[in-house]
């Protein structure tokens, strides 16, 4: 038997196990969905009670991820749309239309009837056409304790100038799924992958859909070559020429009984379009600097045929438990080039200056570890600490990547752009995250709310952050973390029969605390050592090291290394000092 013939049997035997388990998955999720579609149904009729389209001013939306952010094709606003939030009790599920004006800086929320039904890990993507819409395909919706899940397989158009939601029922697509990816390519809507879950299995996709924007018509697209692995959570982008990439992801596999092993997918892929309905699949190998292996990453496209990535989780067993190493670093990958670059700030443009006279080329000292003379081209880790309105205080670990020897003798003009290199002095950035929401629009871009973890703790945010990619100078902070938002509730807390208002989501006020707690925390803040006039923060570390040092111990207990507790001593110093200057 020819490699050909052995290919080919082997794909087919791969596509007969992948039915199979799909079989087996939507057998055992039958049951489940019918129990959600019943409250899915009641949150509709909530729904069907909206008349007429109300447009209200409001504060920010409450935190969330996994929820859709895209830039208004023709207007200068950002329209989110769905996601979710858990509480350490409840999940919370979100169908709410947020608008996001970006000249005067305010949130409006858009009540319009008949929505698609509360879903988060959905996909949406918008086109010019009509006023410009918002297309909307599947996603999944969990009840209250997260242990059940419908998996949505329907596709909606919002009309944005008509502000009027419509459902496209059109058989022939994919089937339930949540976490696959979507992108708008020669006037179709391309989807691939994503998985499906019950209570007890779950199955992940690689196969590839287009609908049509013309005729409104699904087809299941059938590439030649080797396909992707299945995955979810990959990166999706339209090349100039109108074929797609795909890049990374993740996807688990069973090994034994309730054994799972995660997989972080770091290959990248092209769906090359042949002509009108023929596709092949081609492995790519890009070059240049790549981003390390990570999931929950978000994308969106910027200027100059360049794909952007941002933020994301490693996770890594330690000392029997899992820790994850959230990011929040950028990296861009030029389509057109077919490599990968990591985007840094460059900093004011006094600093830029410096740079163009052979100065101020390193990293900030401040960004190395102690005790380095010289520039590592390795990443270099950076411990946050933020305090919760209820006192918690989350030991946050950033990884910032390096510049490497490559990136400083060979990169273009057009990618020192974007690249730069790591400004001095301490700059305002969003904290590591997954799951955030991104978009760009005229070269700015916004990212939105995600999450990350501290321990078997979620920290979920609703903070809103701008970056000019052109310049790539300095973050700006449009909307910043509120702690009040911050809700985390042990076991021990619930409460009886909150189970349902806590899945309709979008109503509820979180993270309320009394005023005792807050006079306890001021008390407790006043006793810290004091800052001298104009004292630096070098002199008041090496006044005060002790006293943080024996904090941090109180806060990570006894079991801790040295090592840890001096980094989250030092930086509770330094968050105390910059809170106070």
């Amino acid at each position: 038997m020819g490699k050909k013939a052995k290919k080919e049997k082997k794909g087919k035997g791969a596509e007969k196990t992948a039915a199979k388990m799909e079989k087996k998955v939507s057998k055992r999720a039958k049951k489940e969905e019918e129990d959600l579609e019943a409250l899915i149904a009641e949150f509709q009729t909530l729904d069907a009670k909206k008349m007429q389209v109300l447009e209200t001013i409001c504060p920010p939306p409450l935190p969330r991820l996994n929820a859709s952010l895209s830039a208004h094709p023709e207007k200068d606003e950002l329209i989110l749309f769905g996601g979710e939030y858990f509480n350490g009790q409840k999940t919370f599920l979100y169908n709410e239309l947020f608008i996001y004006n970006i000249r005067k800086n305010t949130w409006a929320k858009i009540d319009i009837p008949n929505p698609p039904p509360r879903r988060c890990a959905h996909q949406a993507v918008v086109v010019a056409q009509g006023g410009g819409q918002l297309w909307v395909f599947g996603g999944e919706f969990a009840s209250p304790d997260g242990e059940q899940f419908y998996h949505y397989k329907d596709l909606w158009v919002l009309h944005l100038a008509s502000k009027a939601w419509e459902q496209i029922k059109v058989a022939g697509g994919p089937s339930g799924r949540s976490g696959h990816r979507m992108v708008v390519c020669r006037r179709q809507l391309i989807v691939f992958g994503g998985f499906h879950e019950s209570a007890r299995d779950y199955i992940y996709y690689n196969d590839a859909y287009a609908f049509n924007l013309d005729t409104f018509a699904w087809v299941k697209l059938a590439p030649s070559g080797v396909a992707p692995s299945p995955r979810s959570g990959c990166q999706l982008a339209t090349t100039p020429e109108g074929n797609v990439l795909v890049y990374g992801g993740y996807s688990k596999q069973r090994i034994k009984k309730d054994v799972d092993k995660g997989t972080l997918h770091t290959d990248m892929f092209l769906l090359k379009a042949e002509g009108s309905e023929k596709w092949a699949w081609t492995r790519l190998t890009p070059s240049g600097v790549k981003p390390t292996p990570r999931s929950g990453f978000s994308v969106a496209i910027s200027p100059n045929n360049r794909s952007l990535l941002f933020g994301g989780v490693h996770d890594e067993e330690e000392e029997e438990r899992l820790e994850g190493d959230f990011f929040n670093d950028i990296y861009f990958y030029d389509l057109a080039k077919n490599r990968w670059f990591p985007g840094q700030l460059k900093g004011p443009k006094s600093e830029k200056k410096k740079r163009r006279r052979g100065q101020g080329a390193e990293l900030s000292s401040s960004a190395l570890p102690e005790g380095s003379g010289e520039t590592h081209p390795g990443p270099v880790e950076i411990v946050k600490e933020v305090v919760a309105e209820d006192g918690t205080i989350m030991t946050i670990k950033e990884t910032i990547s390096g510049p490497t020897v490559e990136q400083q003798s060979s990169e273009s003009e057009s990618e020192e752009d974007v690249t730069g290199g790591e400004a001095s002095g301490q700059q305002v950035e969003p904290c590591p995250r997954s799951n955030a929401m991104l978009a760009v629009k005229h070269g700015v871009l916004y990212v939105y709310g995600g999450m990350f973890e501290v321990g078997d703790r979620q920290f979920t945010l609703n903070d809103l952050y701008a970056l000019d990619i052109h310049k790539m100078e300095e973050w700006k902070v449009l909307v910043e973390m509120d702690p009040k938002t911050q809700e985390w509730l042990e076991e021990s807390e619930s409460d009886e029969g909150e189970e349902a208002e806590g899945a309709e989501g979008g109503e509820e006020e979180e993270g309320e605390d009394s005023e005792e707690e807050s006079d306890e925390e001021d008390e407790e803040a006043e006793e810290h050592p004091s800052i001298q006039p104009n004292e630096k923060y070098t002199d008041y570390l090496s006044r005060t090291e002790q006293y943080w040092v024996k904090l941090a111990r109180q806060h990570l207990g006894p079991d801790a290394k040295e090592k840890k507790v001096l980094k989250v001593g030092h930086a509770m110093a330094k968050t105390f000092y910059e809170g106070s200057a």
